[in-house]
């Protein structure tokens, strides 16, 4: 009877793991208004998952629309694709091959790596070693918890000083399958304190200011994107009356909330949530920069995929009014990181660089003070996607020090 129920009890648990075999991801190229009014029709009758843009509300003409689709659909969108000249690209043969061939560096799975996607126990229990046997650079502070009670934990960055010094705060994981994000900032972490001392850069910038970092904003969809769907975007917070679960916590901003871009529909992946800074989430991150608003100079969020440096605005097409030199910025920090590989960003703000967001973290930061306010989408242009393989994370964290290293520089050099 024992074994009886422990297989029962397996059964279960692999129910609530969401497969992916014979998904495909295509990218689609709409050339003309049918087949804006095609793709949108597709999203309506048949559950597509928007990969880019974020949903079906912001296709237009000639931007790559890239779609995640279930296998169980593939027959329908051959059908409906057939009936158009739009052209079509498979990027991504089986959804289920790409989340097992993440996993690539070898690595130990029971160890933290910087080279690995870690869980976040794995990321938790490294924030507590690092900051412990680094004392004399890095403190930590619990920023508040999340809807599942996980601690938000941010580690400040910087050689302690008698007063407080200017800030620069970074965020990484505000989605919850962008995985490269997470993973940047535990790489930030690490060079930021084996270069101190060695790096006259990194040295003056430590000794000067703080750096506020906080490795994954949204942990308890990061954690559900590691145990039951790759593919989870949003927090996981759930309201009576709505059999739908979470919000997307880079709509839930009080910046032009819930108008472009967001989808008022709790079952969206843009959903802006029921009101600004609904979510716990962005509540603990906002009540801290709000907090520390006079010392932050600087606001980075790190996301992915795109290769493109953003800064405000993304809920409006007006400029904003420090335009020309948030774009010299982005510029000099884009030259930067393809100093390295070569990879190409494009800079410039939200709205018309990529499509109308409103309620975002970048655009909120910015209409609170800090002026210099940066989205990163890092690596790739879509062959892979959300799922960047782990032989990608160093070669993507390696230029993107760069293009971090740079802003931050700028800031610290534009401080008085």
């Amino acid at each position: 009877m024992k074994v009886l129920l422990f297989f029962g009890f397996v059964a279960v648990a692999l129910a609530d793991i969401t497969r992916f075999e014979g998904d495909k991801v295509f990218r689609l190229k709409p050339q003309l208004d049918e087949h804006v009014t095609l793709i949108k029709h597709l999203a309506e009758s048949i559950d597509v998952d928007f990969w880019s843009p974020d949903s079906s509300d912001q296709v237009t003409i000639d931007i790559d629309v890239d779609i995640h689709v279930p296998a169980k659909y593939l027959d329908i969108v051959y059908t409906t694709l057939g009936q158009s000249d739009m052209e079509l690209e498979i990027l991504i043969e089986d959804v289920q091959s790409a989340v097992d061939g993440q996993a690539d560096s070898g690595a130990s799975p029971r160890a933290h790596s910087y080279t690995k996607y870690n869980t976040w126990s794995d990321i938790q229990s490294w924030a507590n070693t690092i900051s412990s046997s680094n004392s004399g650079l890095v403190s930590k502070q619990v920023i508040g918890n999340t809807y599942e009670g996980r601690p938000m934990t941010v580690l400040k960055l910087g050689k302690k000083a008698s007063s407080r010094k200017p800030a620069i705060f970074i965020d990484c994981g505000i989605h919850a399958r962008e995985w490269i994000s997470p993973a940047f900032c535990q790489w930030f972490v690490k060079e930021a304190l084996s270069t101190y001392g060695s790096d006259s850069q990194m040295t003056s910038l430590l000794n000067q200011m703080d750096i506020f970092v906080l490795p994954v904003f949204n942990i308890d969809g990061y954690e559900y994107t590691h145990k039951s769907n790759r593919m989870w975007r949003k927090t996981r917070s759930k309201k009576s009356g709505s059999s739908c679960v979470g919000a997307d916590p880079n709509r839930n901003f009080n910046a032009g909330w819930c108008t472009l871009g967001a989808s008022s529909n709790p079952c969206s992946d843009t959903f802006c949530g029921y009101t600004p800074e609904s979510e716990i989430e962005v509540k603990n991150v906002a009540n801290f920069i709000r907090m520390n608003k006079q010392i932050i100079k600087a606001y980075l969020t790190v996301h992915s995929y795109s290769q493109l440096l953003l800064f405000p605005y993304s809920y409006s097409y007006d400029l904003a009014a420090d335009h020309s030199e948030l774009m010299k910025v982005a510029q000099g920090a884009s030259a930067a990181l393809s100093s390295l590989y070569g990879t190409r960003y494009t800079s410039g703000p939200g709205a018309t660089t990529i499509y109308p967001a409103a309620g975002g973290s970048d655009d909120w930061a910015y209409d609170l003070g800090v002026k210099y306010s940066y989205t990163f989408e890092l690596r790739d242009t879509g062959r892979y996607g959300f799922l960047l393989p782990e032989s990608q994370i160093k070669p993507t964290c390696e230029e993107t020090m760069l293009a971090v290293k740079y802003i931050a520089t700028y800031v610290q050099k534009n401080l008085y």
